[in-house]
């Protein structure tokens, strides 16, 4: 590798980071007034649609198993989330949103709607869309490169 392209990585990945941090910030404003965090929001978030094993939640997420079942500990505890067996694995139960908890992410959502609008003021929708779309090529393709593989 040349030091060009050692230096684009590693500013690609420094402007991720970065980004990370400040997605997580706008989630934790986002997320306080309804009563939850950024991760709990991001746990109720992933079983919206569906019950999921905490294994599935981790795997969607990029985090580890043993992070999501912390929260979906806490979430239980709290009445936003309950364990339900799951048929097709009889010890890993599945994670699912109570109506307290869609209540709680339901009260997200205007706030939510009003910072993706002025996000999509800030840089258009056709840009935005690029953006996201180059985001996702640029997560799958690290993913075929195996980071993370202990090749």
């Amino acid at each position: 590798m040349d030091n060009s392209e050692q230096q684009l990585f590693s500013t690609a990945a420094i402007t991720s980071f970065r980004l990370n941090g400040q997605f997580l910030a706008v989630a934790e404003q986002l997320a306080g007034p309804a009563g939850l965090t950024a991760a709990w929001w991001q746990v109720l978030g992933a079983v919206l649609r569906e019950p999921l094993p905490v294994a599935g939640i981790a795997r969607s997420m990029g985090v580890t198993r043993q992070s999501v079942q912390r929260i979906a500990d806490l979430l239980v505890t709290r009445g936003l989330a309950e364990y339900r067996p799951n048929p097709a694995h009889r010890r890993a139960k599945l994670v699912a949103v109570t109506e307290e908890g869609q209540a709680a992410v339901s009260r997200i959502g205007p706030r939510h709607a009003e910072f993706a609008a002025r996000l999509t003021a800030e840089l258009g929708h056709a840009r935005l869309t690029e953006i996201v779309a180059a985001l996702t090529e640029l997560s799958a393709a690290v993913d075929s490169l195996g980071a993370g593989d202990d090749d």
